[in-house]
């Protein structure tokens, strides 16, 4: 899928390091794969700024040493080809992260449980081969729905849980314990059977 037309990367009269192999649109990284990311990477990029500001005032002969970039700062002047001692490509990063951070698509997915890191790349990924090339993913916890996923988008909810298909699938069992139990049995398993899906209710 290719890059967003709606992420441009204006050219400036600086000298600059070689542009991007994509023209003027970048690659995000995996690594860099929701906001707090993003943000991290701007308050990095401000104090590389603020670094070389200061730099460009002290006498010669008295420079510190360069402050270590970030593993995402690095990744994303590798894959994009920049070189951040230079004044021109830290502002073309600055412009393209700006218009990630205003523009980009989010998408919320909730787990049971933390998901490896692994995992996340692989679902990051995707997204972005198949949904859009600067989407974001925000990672929550819900334990209550036991297994699965739910997505969530600024306008839809995607209930891909285990809680969600046996709710749905509650008539089905029902009928099937009622083929198989006594009539005091089935009536203790139809109480426990909507006590359990009280949780997926208040959730909502």
């Amino acid at each position: 899928m290719a890059p967003s037309a709606g992420f441009p990367v204006q050219a400036d009269s600086q000298p600059q390091a070689a542009a991007p192999s994509s023209g003027d649109t970048f690659v995000l990284p995996v690594l860099v794969f929701g906001v707090i990311e993003v943000r991290r990477l701007k308050r990095e990029l401000e104090a590389l700024d603020e670094f070389m500001r200061q730099s460009g005032i002290r006498e010669p002969g008295k420079q510190p040493s360069l402050p270590r970039l970030s593993r995402l700062l690095d990744a994303l002047a590798a894959d994009n080809r920049l070189n951040l001692l230079q004044a021109a490509d830290r502002q073309k990063v600055r412009m393209f992260l700006e218009a990630v951070a205003r523009s980009a698509p989010s998408i919320h997915m909730s787990f049971a449980s933390d998901p490896s890191s692994a995992f996340t790349a692989k679902m990051v990924t995707w997204l972005r081969a198949n949904i859009h090339p600067y989407v974001l993913l925000q990672i929550g916890l819900q334990p209550t729905i036991a297994a699965g996923c739910v997505v969530r988008t600024t306008n839809k909810v995607f209930d891909f849980s285990l809680r969600e298909r046996f709710a749905r699938q509650q008539a089905v069992l029902m009928r099937a314990l009622e083929a198989t139990a006594t009539p005091q049995e089935a009536s203790a398993q139809a109480v426990q059977a909507v006590t359990a899906s009280t949780p997926r209710e208040a959730a909502q």
